[in-house]
């Protein structure tokens, strides 16, 4: 197979790929706009003391429980499991919201006021646990 017979191939299977689902482009521009919209709320989630004061208060609250809270950031959201609930902070256009989760199924969601104490947070999503 020669060279420009390669090239004739490779340009066929591009055009198929993109007559399979013509609005590629449009979602990921899409995507791209709301993750640059989201960028200032994903760094003050990040580095902001209502974070900190919320990653301690869930240890002292797991420690309190005798159950282990698992805390990781995925991505730009932190996300806290505790059994079968989970609570995602999740940095959005309009700023940060708290989702609360059973599995993988949204239960509720509610935007995050990052200047206030997370204790009420906290309570609010432990409260849903059956302990």
């Amino acid at each position: 197979m020669s060279y420009l017979d390669n090239l004739e191939n490779t340009l066929k299977s591009l055009e198929s790929r993109d007559e399979r689902d013509p609005l590629i482009d449009e979602r990921r521009e899409t995507e791209r706009a709301g993750a640059l919209a989201a960028a200032p709320w994903a760094d003050r989630l990040k580095s902001s003391a209502f974070t900190r004061n919320l990653m301690d208060a869930a240890a002292m609250l797991g420690h309190k429980l005798r159950a282990k809270i698992y805390m990781a950031w995925l991505g730009s959201a932190l996300r806290f499991d505790l059994r079968q609930r989970r609570l995602e902070l999740r940095p959005t256009a309009e700023g940060v919201v708290a989702v609360f989760m059973e599995g993988n199924n949204e239960i509720k969601s509610r935007k995050v006021d990052l200047e206030s104490s997370p204790d009420a947070l906290l309570e609010e999503w432990v409260g849903q646990i059956a302990l």
